[in-house]
């Protein structure tokens, strides 16, 4: 049943560690703010105890699996795959997916992150090969939505806004339905 090996032991101590460090590191910008209940750090330390949950998670898959090759698991096949970078096409596609995040980050400042996210994440998934439409606009809208729900209305994180006309009224709306949600559920 204990298939752990030293390596497994040492990267899960290594995460740990940086976890640790950044946790104590939180405490120097720890401050209250009016309209949010957990101060300053309330969202980095979410991220950190999601992140602490997903090295214990994979601690105790390796405790019990090991880490060798599972054989029969979907999206696996028998026959390696070789990537191969020969046709112009797919150097095209690699940079595209590396240029893609950079242009996303570019375009928070004028267009804003509620207007430019649906986009992106709707490019990314057809960079990845997805070709069917009602899977491209359902993927975005599902990953949308979680995306908003965490840091809109669980984290209540400021977001850029954007101040190009229609995506800064977007915005606003967007705002307005958040202030609206805080006010009914008293948050």
């Amino acid at each position: 049943m204990n298939k752990l090996k030293v390596s497994h032991i040492f990267e899960t101590s290594v995460w740990i560690v940086i976890i640790f460090v950044f946790f104590a590191f939180s405490f120097e910008f720890d401050q209250e703010i009016e309209i949010y209940i957990f101060g300053a750090t309330g969202w980095p330390r979410t991220i950190l105890g999601i992140l602490l949950l997903v090295v214990l998670g994979n601690f105790f898959q390796l405790y019990k699996k090991g880490s060798q090759e599972h054989h029969g698991r979907i999206g696996i096949s028998e026959d390696d795959e070789s990537i191969s970078y020969e046709s112009f096409k797919s150097v095209q596609k690699l940079i595209a997916i590396l240029l893609l995040p950079f242009l996303y980050s570019l375009s928070l400042k004028p267009v804003g992150f509620y207007s430019a996210t649906p986009f992106f994440i709707a490019f990314l998934i057809m960079l990845l090969g997805e070709k069917r439409t009602k899977w491209i606009l359902a993927n975005t809208l599902l990953i949308y939505f979680l995306i908003i729900l965490l840091f809109m209305v669980l984290l209540n994180a400021p977001l850029p806004q954007g101040n190009v006309s229609p995506f800064y009224d977007f915005s606003a709306f967007m705002l307005t339905i958040n202030t609206n949600l805080h006010q009914y559920f008293n948050f």
